[in-house]
């Protein structure tokens, strides 16, 4: 069995790996790469494999960096299936719709600014392409094993990073032997709320993790709640704004869901709650209609509160003109909008509308890249540019760490530990992650493992 790690190699962005037998070519995952534009397109424009000699795809989840190319690999000729979840089907055709339109709209950008950046105004691909490809989906049921050719089984098990994330199980016949490998796409926390816990899984032959915070401990869930009260509270006492930039996918949800059991136990002050974003909007109601991949919590409130993504005073605004209305509107309230890491979308005209004012709250939920605005406001900078201007910032800021959707390194012990003691890890493989935090990985869970883990180099291939 050969493994090419042709993404998500040494860095976090672009999952991509390929898994070749005698007789079996499987492509895991198949995301965008995401940074410097030239950079990216260069890398997101030219396969490292065949697409038309794969015999198929498994897809962990749906966030971009996992999903993102499949448009550019059926440009390039795939025609075979694209194993998933059936939430996971669901959300990667909203969220390549919504690239491909982010494609175009860069397109149009370039244009207009051609001395901006030498990438050729193209894009990766379009609206009909992710119409075609969202039919290649072939949802599978999570818990059980799917016997998709005499080469290869296949089990999802609950990730607990996103709705529909799976950890994926594969039974791979490689010369006349059957081989387990694991391959975890993102793997989620315990004790986040709405989802469900990472599964438990046996041991495997070969595994491939990620490992994007394997030197890290998160902040517990629960702070963010009593955190978001407590700014909520003081906004509406200081008749201030709460503007909080969020991802349209996880985020807003948990956001939400705790905006929603903050009213339920009557804690929460009588203040307007707007998600402003046509996404995050469309992709609520894909949580909606699959309640059953909730948590026993989940299910508990859901058995005396119909909608958890619900409540009054919670309004989804649709038009560009409700948002923009928002803007005018006076007194205490509370926006949700994209994007996380306030470089575009809607959230840039609440930020441009409340950063000079005391009485306001930015609140930032997430990591920050460098170079972001969402970085230079955890910095309280003392101006912040937004749309070509400078603006000064004296709205009060707030950073909360803890609800990052990606395992810690306690939970990465707690399942190694697990799978070594139910039948071993014989050779890892860690992928996602930047280099310090693979290398922290590698150490704490190197007697889990028969051989030392390997943290492959991008397009670095090995005989397993």
């Amino acid at each position: 069995m050969k493994l090419t790690f042709l993404g998500a190699a040494g860095e976090v962005t672009g999952s991509q790996h390929l898994l070749e037998t005698a007789n079996l070519r499987l492509l895991l995952d198949c995301g965008l790469f995401q940074g410097h534009r030239a950079e990216a397109r260069t890398k997101n424009e030219h396969f490292r494999c065949e697409p038309t000699e794969l015999d198929g795809v498994v897809l962990s989840h749906a966030h971009i960096d996992h999903c993102g190319n499949l448009p550019g690999l059926y440009r390039a000729g795939y025609r075979g299936p694209i194993f998933c979840t059936a939430a996971t089907a669901e959300i990667a055709a909203v969220m390549l719709k919504d690239s491909a339109r982010i494609q175009q709209e860069d397109v149009r950008y370039l244009a207009r600014h051609p001395e901006s950046d030498g990438t050729p105004p193209d894009p990766l691909y379009t609206e009909d392409d992710v119409k075609r490809v969202v039919k290649l989906f072939e949802p599978l049921e999570y818990d059980e094993w799917h016997e998709l050719s005499s080469e290869l089984k296949l089990q999802f098990s609950h990730a607990g990073h996103i709705l529909g994330s799976a950890i994926c199980q594969m039974q791979i016949k490689d010369r006349g032997d059957m081989r387990r490998v694991v391959f975890t796409g993102d793997l989620g926390r315990r004790g986040l709320p709405v989802l469900r816990d990472p599964q438990l899984v046996p041991g495997c032959d070969v595994l491939i993790s990620e490992s994007t915070y394997g030197n890290r401990v998160h902040p517990p869930a629960a702070d963010i709640k009593s955190a978001l009260l407590r700014i909520v509270t003081d906004a509406v006492n200081n008749g201030g704004k709460v503007i909080i930039p969020a991802f349209s996918l996880g985020r807003t949800q948990h956001v939400v869901y705790f905006l929603n059991e903050l009213t339920e136990a009557g804690l929460l002050p009588e203040v307007p709650v707007f998600v402003d974003s046509p996404l995050a909007t469309r992709l609520t109601s894909i949580y909606e209609r699959h309640q059953d991949d909730m948590d026993a919590e989940a299910q508990r409130l859901l058995s005396i509160d119909h909608n958890l993504f619900d409540f009054p005073h919670l309004s989804y605004v649709a038009s560009a003109q409700e948002s923009k209305e928002l803007n005018r509107r006076k007194g205490p309230f509370v926006v949700i909008s994209a994007s996380g890491m306030c470089e575009h979308g809607r959230v840039l005209h609440h930020l441009k509308n409340s950063v000079t004012e005391p009485r306001n709250t930015i609140m930032i939920i997430g990591f920050q890249a460098q170079n972001t605005l969402g970085r230079r406001l955890v910095e309280r900078q003392p101006r912040v540019r937004i749309f070509n201007r400078e603006y000064p910032l004296r709205a009060k800021v707030e950073t909360l760490n803890g609800l990052s959707a990606h395992a810690d390194v306690e939970d990465f012990k707690w399942w190694f530990e697990h799978m070594a003691a139910d039948g071993g890890i014989g050779q890892a493989f860690l992928v996602h992650g930047e280099p310090e935090s693979a290398r922290s990985l590698a150490a704490t869970i190197r007697d889990s493992c028969d051989e030392d883990p390997i943290i492959p180099a991008l397009y670095e291939s090995f005989e397993v």
